[in-house]
């Protein structure tokens, strides 16, 4: 297992898509509810536990070899707006074309194929990780992470945040980051004995809503 290529799956310049996604920063910031490193660092910290648990747990599953459309379906029950189900399988759709170029297998060829409109981000990126060599961890780090990195990097455009407060936010979140991940691939280890029900349902029902108002407005800077 090759750890740097868990370096290569997070890095924000791996071309999957994110930098066009805010992750739910931008109605944040317009609403006023994120408006300097303070409140981005409760935003960030918020989703983490939320969507990014979630996440963490179905791209732990997937790393781990767990049918993915079974775990894509268990996405979609998780993903109670219709806004936040086409984000994440756009946002699929791109991880699947840079982790095939990447890491080609014939488990992200069946699974492009069985989903050709787009499977959830997290699925497809817990099947990049395993097509990569790396552990149902390293897939959940991943996820964990990029939970609140799309919106630190997001809230630098949209509020001018100086850079280094924004990579602070992210630094002082590492600890949860991991409890996070740690989380997901606890519940990953449960799927063989109870079902894709042992996976993480948390729910953030103001970023659904805020979501849902998001993709209705006629101008924004970011995609979601």
């Amino acid at each position: 297992m090759s750890r740097a290529a868990l370096l290569v799956l997070a890095d924000g310049r791996f071309p999957a898509g994110g930098h066009a996604h805010s992750g739910g920063a931008e109605p944040a910031v317009t609403a006023g509810r994120i408006t300097d490193a303070a409140t981005l660092e409760t935003f960030c910290r918020g989703r983490l536990h939320t969507a990014g648990l979630v996440a963490a747990g179905l791209a732990a599953a997937a790393a781990a070899g767990h049918d993915p459309l079974l775990l894509d379906d268990a996405a979609d029950a998780r993903t109670p707006v219709p806004a936040l189900r086409q984000v994440a399988r756009r946002l699929g759709r791109q991880m699947m074309r840079a982790a095939r170029a990447t890491w080609p297998s014939a488990a992200l060829d069946a699974l492009a194929a069985a989903r050709p409109r787009g499977a959830h981000q997290p699925v497809v990126l817990g099947l990049a990780a395993r097509s990569a060599g790396l552990a149902p961890l390293d897939a959940a780090h991943a996820a964990a992470y990029e939970s609140i990195s799309g919106p630190a990097g997001a809230a630098v455009r949209l509020l001018s945040l100086d850079p280094f407060d924004a990579t602070a936010v992210l630094a002082r979140l590492a600890a949860d980051v991991d409890r996070v991940a740690q989380q997901g691939a606890d519940a990953a280890e449960r799927v063989v004995a109870e079902g894709t029900d042992a996976l993480p349902a948390a729910s953030a029902p103001l970023l659904d809503i805020t979501a849902q108002q998001h993709a209705a407005w006629p101008v924004r800077l970011f995609a979601s």
